[in-house]
């Protein structure tokens, strides 16, 4: 079977593309094989890939979250599944599951989802695992309900667009920064304020913004200056953090706690499946009727899976998303 892996954890040289030296991967009682018609790269594939984000992996390790193709068969314990179903999952590649770049994957049933009738399959891959991750942010974590005040930092990338999305959606009225050329497309997706994240006085500017306060506070770029963000908070706001390895940010206890504040983090691999479920219900249908979708996509075979990589972690992917095409 042919298979993007690696056969230890290091950098994007250590993927190989070929065939994989390991058996035919097969579904057990409570799996469903899955033809694989195309999967994306995201930077926790990076992570997972490199040792920075650790967790169990069996070698030779197929890497990659996402997919969606077509049911080739079904365990006796996955009901609702049958050949030729279309479906997605954006879950594998974690927790001793092998991962999506592959002809074939094995898919536990209760991770895999069936796509939504009228939905275009690229569609659906290219935005579900930002988009479940806003889903995870926004209301798993943030408890944002319609009629609050949501800001999103870095709001024209992939998590920033659908978390914009999502919080519109909801009923939220949403305050966003971005770059000045990326103001024009965050407003199309329904944002109140977008604001110049490098303009003069910003932090003034959100202030007048959201006089009330934000709900939920997101930042996707990682570098969470709480300093910033916890003056900007509502009673009882909540700052969730959904990216930033590395960050070691100040954190001002004094007046988050007279706020009655709270700091939430998150990560997506430790979501339950119950929680991806109902995010995916979501994502799906909102993805079907273009609510949802991919700013821009990029098409590579299988055989660019390190290249792709490469270009993930220097920073060259911001706001587009890459389909691997198996």
């Amino acid at each position: 079977m042919r298979a993007a892996y690696i056969d230890r954890l290091g950098p994007p040289e250590e993927i190989a593309v070929g065939e994989l030296p390991a058996p035919r991967p097969r579904p057990g009682p409570t799996d469903v094989l899955v033809d694989v018609a195309a999967t994306t790269v995201n930077p926790v594939d990076t992570l997972v890939r490199s040792g920075r984000f650790r967790t169990a992996l069996p070698f030779p390790f197929v890497i990659g979250r996402d997919l969606v193709g077509t049911v080739a068969e079904a365990g006796p314990g996955a009901p609702g599944f049958a050949p030729g179903d279309p479906v997605w999952c954006n879950s594998l590649g974690h927790c001793g599951r092998q991962g999506a770049a592959a002809e074939r994957a094995v898919v536990p049933a209760d991770r895999l989802y069936p796509l939504p009738a009228g939905a275009r399959p690229e569609d659906v891959v290219a935005v579900a695992h930002p988009a479940v991750t806003a889903y995870l942010a926004l209301f798993t974590h943030g408890g944002l309900r319609a009629g609050g005040t949501v800001f999103v930092g870095g709001a024209a990338g992939n998590v920033g667009s659908a978390l914009v999305a999502l919080a519109v959606w909801a009923g939220a009225r949403v305050v966003a920064t971005a770059a000045a050329r990326d103001a024009e497309y965050v407003r199309s997706l329904g944002a109140d304020e977008v604001l110049d994240y490098a303009g003069p006085g910003l932090a003034g500017h959100l202030a007048a913004a959201a006089p009330r306060g934000v709900d939920v506070h997101l930042a996707t770029h990682g570098g969470h200056d709480l300093d910033a963000a916890v003056p900007l908070l509502a009673p009882r706001g909540r700052i969730v953090l959904l990216a930033g390895v590395a960050a070691r940010p100040v954190l001002p206890v004094g007046p988050l706690y007279q706020k009655g504040g709270a700091v939430v983090g998150f990560a997506i691999s430790h979501a339950s499946t119950a929680e991806l479920a109902e995010a995916a219900g979501v994502v799906g249908r909102l993805a079907a009727t273009g609510r949802l979708r991919a700013r821009a996509v990029e098409r590579l075979p299988l055989a660019a899976a390190a290249e792709a990589h490469r270009r993930m972690e220097n920073g060259e992917l911001r706001g587009r998303r890459l389909l691997l095409t198996i």
